[in-house]
């Protein structure tokens, strides 16, 4: 089963990787940006990018730390004499970050069709608050009493 991730807006103000999703940030001069769709599925974290027309084995490169996924590709341009060329060419570089709960260490990515599908394993959910019981020790006073000393 397939559950599509939603971030949370937080506060009023946008989300730092929101802002840089914007329609113009594909035109930065830093670089191209990736295209990318994430969702979870049977425990698993699933990211997938389009990065068509590139070797996986000898041009992309997939990291992970501090539960950041970055995903860097270079699509090389073959020399060739008079043409023309519309496809994007260079260094491509996009940092996701990872659900809280995501296992660094098991990371498993593979590639078809241009299609480059990156999946992390999710650990269980942990309860984020846990009630501790108090016990009483022998001499403590009960609640109310006080004890008095005499001069």
């Amino acid at each position: 089963m397939s559950v599509p991730m939603k971030r949370e807006q937080r506060g009023l103000m946008p989300d730092l990787f929101d802002l840089l999703e914007l329609p113009l940030a594909g035109f930065r001069p830093t670089g191209q940006q990736i295209r990318f769709e994430d969702y979870t599925d049977d425990g698993r974290y699933v990211l997938r990018a389009e990065v068509p027309g590139i070797d996986p084995e000898r041009d992309v490169e997939i990291t992970v730390a501090n539960g950041i996924l970055t995903i860097h590709a270079e699509r090389r341009q073959e020399e060739k004499r008079g043409h023309r060329t519309e496809f994007r060419y260079g260094s491509f570089t996009r940092s996701i970050p990872l659900p809280p709960n995501a296992d660094e260490n098991d990371v498993k990515a593979s590639y078809d069709n241009g299609i480059l599908e990156v999946k992390v394993r999710l650990a269980e959910e942990k309860e984020r608050a846990k009630r501790i019981p108090i016990s009483m020790e022998k001499g403590s006073t009960e609640k109310g009493s006080t004890e008095q000393g005499t001069a």
